[in-house]
């Protein structure tokens, strides 16, 4: 695809967002090599002559009615993660290239993920609690079973469902631990993911090994309830769940009842429902941690995110492949 020179770019996001992904450097970047449009757009209300939109959170949907107003646009560059949300089947129809910063939020993502397996292995959370009543041991503690014979993550079984970019990164900082890494993934094969250092198993055969189980599978209606009471009933005592994908891809009332026995236990980052009731049974286990949607990038990791959006708009300019490239055929298997 070729822009022409020096094209018109527009912010389609929510402008309280645009000082943190975009500050003063990044933009002044930005019109080194594209004129930038004086407005932040967060609904389409009116022609857009834009010839590359840089969306982020609060984009809306740019359906065929924005694009008939929209005659120059040739690219959405997305400075955030998933593109479902307001990129529709017309956008690639018309032939504008999509791009997503995905790879860039996968990195807090994992990093999240990591702090949570190193710290679920430990027992970190059921100890501290037992500090505070009191307690102060480095044995077992009594009722509370432990992953893997003596608990850290060196020697533990981990068992990654979906090999996403997150997946694969978790799967990397997992082997700079000395974990034992199983990997569960339709798309990926016994090369694949040997290669990454992990073995491939079903997904039955995960959970029935896995010491920890973390999530990182897309949301698809095949994947919806994928770890529902039948695959939960096969973790072993002691195991713990960390899920930072999809809340609906873990059956909610499922776990609640296999949490409540306190024969597992499980961080979550993602609910179904997102956010869950005041009251709800998760909230208060003490064997459940959850946390509001915070592992994706927040506060100055937000600008790794516009400095991805900025990179890719230097190629699009300078007709170089583009990094965070999205296919139509990508949306059946994406976040």
């Amino acid at each position: 695809m070729t822009l022409p020179a020096g094209p018109l770019a527009a912010f389609a996001l929510r402008p309280s967002l645009l000082p943190e992904l975009f500050p003063p450097d990044l933009r002044r970047r930005l019109s080194q090599v594209a004129r930038v449009h004086e407005r932040v757009f967060d609904r389409f209300e009116e022609p857009l002559d834009a010839d590359v939109l840089i969306t982020g959170w609060g984009c809306p949907r740019i359906d065929a009615g924005v694009l008939a107003a929209a005659p120059r646009l040739r690219a959405v560059v997305h400075a955030a993660g998933s593109v479902k949300g307001h990129v529709t089947a017309e956008v690639f129809e018309r032939g504008i290239v999509v791009s997503s910063a995905a790879q860039a939020n996968a990195v807090p993502v994992a990093d999240y993920t990591m702090a949570m397996l190193v710290l679920a292995a430990k027992q970190v959370f059921a100890r501290a609690r037992a500090y505070a009543a009191g307690g102060w041991s480095g044995d077992a503690l009594p009722g509370v079973a432990t992953p893997g014979e003596r608990g850290g993550l060196t020697g533990a079984v981990v068992g990654v469902v979906g090999a996403s970019r997150v997946g694969r990164l978790v799967i990397g900082r997992l082997r700079a631990h000395g974990a034992h890494i199983l990997l569960s993934d339709p798309y990926t094969s016994h090369e694949e993911a040997a290669a990454l250092g992990a073995g491939l198993v079903p997904l039955d055969e995960l959970c029935r090994r896995a010491d920890l189980l973390t999530v990182h599978a897309p949301e698809l209606p095949e994947t919806r309830g994928l770890l529902g009471d039948r695959r939960l009933s096969l973790l072993r005592d002691g195991a713990v769940l960390v899920n930072t994908a999809r809340g609906a891809i873990v059956d909610t009332d499922a776990l609640v009842r296999h949490c409540a026995g306190g024969r597992i236990a499980a961080v979550l980052d993602v609910t179904e429902p997102e956010p869950l009731p005041p009251g709800h049974p998760l909230l208060a286990l003490p064997n459940v941690l959850v946390t509001p949607h915070i592992s994706g990038a927040r506060g100055r990791e937000l600008r790794r995110l516009g400095e991805f959006a900025v990179a890719e708009v230097e190629r699009l300019v300078r007709g170089r492949p583009l990094r965070g490239a999205v296919r139509p055929a990508d949306l059946n298997r994406i976040a």
